[in-house]
């Protein structure tokens, strides 16, 4: 490949991955398997190596593991703040309800919403309802937090992969 063909593959990789990784940013966007398709397009455009094999292996276990840590911070936190699983069930139809009815940034309140509804009609305190309900948020705060980072290290295994 020519260092002009070269340079504009690496370029437009990286830019994909950018959008990707700023893509975190909307909770429906699958920023991850957006980072990790760049990384598959540039080893079959390039030719895989075993350095390149490994390179991807690292990148794929990262966008699996990425891609599970939502749902495990947001139950956590919420079991943390007392909420029951049916709550978190609640929540994730609230998720998915918000998604659908106010793409892309509805699925985070209508999963809070879900979780309140369910331990404010189930406990019928208020308060105690709302305190679960943050768990939901600081666990969805945290798994973007941590999506965001391993966004990150995804793009830097790829960089030493490909420069």
């Amino acid at each position: 490949m020519d260092p002009i063909a070269q340079y504009s593959l690496q370029a437009l990789v990286l830019a994909v991955m950018v959008v990707g990784l700023f893509g975190l940013i909307v909770p429906i966007f699958p920023g991850l398997a957006v980072i990790w398709l760049a990384a598959l397009g540039y080893g079959l455009a390039k030719g895989f190596t075993t350095g390149a094999w490994v390179a991807f292996a690292f990148i794929t276990i990262l966008a699996i593991a990425g891609s599970l840590v939502d749902n495990v911070l947001m139950g956590a936190k919420a079991r943390e703040g007392g909420a029951s699983w049916w709550a978190l069930a609640s929540g994730w139809v609230g998720g998915v309800a918000g998604s659908l009815l106010l793409p892309p940034l509805g699925g985070i309140p209508g999963a809070m919403l879900g979780v309140f509804l369910y331990e404010f009609i189930h406990l019928k305190d208020w308060r105690r309802a709302l305190r679960m309900t943050g768990g939901v948020a600081v666990g969805c705060g945290w798994a973007f937090v941590i999506r965001f980072l391993i966004g990150l290290i995804m793009i830097g295994i790829w960089m030493v992969w490909a420069f």
